[in-house]
């Protein structure tokens, strides 16, 4: 599967410079002409992609996680995480979904790629990932309590419009398939584990 990443609204030019490199974030910044002809200063973080992969099992029940992590509230979400350096997108989804919930999948969907925000270099690539095997137990980072929550699609879109719902790139499909029949059932038919 070949996945392409989107494109920026605002890409980093390539005359800008890193002016700092951090554990998570590089700066960049660059000298941007303005439509009176003044000059000024242009700034933009850049962090590594991420993947969030939503497994649906045969029996058509999602895995969503709860998840706790330090100096974060609570939440719930997907599995997922940063992409490694030099590591292929879906070999990211594919570690990720196994680390997180010990299953391996023989079908990843990909639904939604996309920059969530213009001032940081960072795409999210978001998943569906089908014909699940639980092949090993969770192996958390130490940073992550993580359990398990299976659902069924109607409780899928309740629990994402909720305020603590992580997975925020992918909201407005949920709000959408839940306004409008023919994309709930377009939606449910993409989470069937039988297509």
């Amino acid at each position: 599967m070949e996945i392409n990443r989107p494109k920026s609204k605002q890409p980093i030019p390539d005359n800008a410079k890193k002016v700092f490199s951090g554990v998570l974030f590089d700066v960049y910044q660059w000298e941007q002409e303005l439509f009176d002809g003044t000059k000024t200063l242009f700034e933009k973080l850049k962090r590594p992609d991420t993947v969030v992969v939503f497994p649906v099992l045969d029996d058509g029940k999602i895995i969503l996680t709860e998840q706790e992590q330090p100096g974060k509230e609570p939440f719930i979400g997907a599995t997922g995480g940063r992409i490694d350096n030099g590591e292929d997108i879906l070999e990211a989804a594919k570690r990720e979904l196994l680390e997180e919930s010990g299953y391996e999948a023989s079908e990843f969907i990909l639904w939604d790629a996309q920059h969530p925000t213009s001032k940081i270099d960072w795409v999210v690539y978001t998943f569906i990932a089908k014909g699940l095997k639980k092949v090993a137990d969770m192996n958390l980072d130490a940073g992550e309590k993580i359990n398990l929550k299976l659902v069924n699609f109607d409780e899928f879109i309740e629990i994402a419009i909720n305020k603590n719902f992580v997975e925020k790139e992918i909201i407005p499909k949920l709000y959408e398939a839940k306004l409008h029949p023919e994309k709930r059932e377009e939606l449910k038919k993409l989470f069937n584990p039988k297509f």
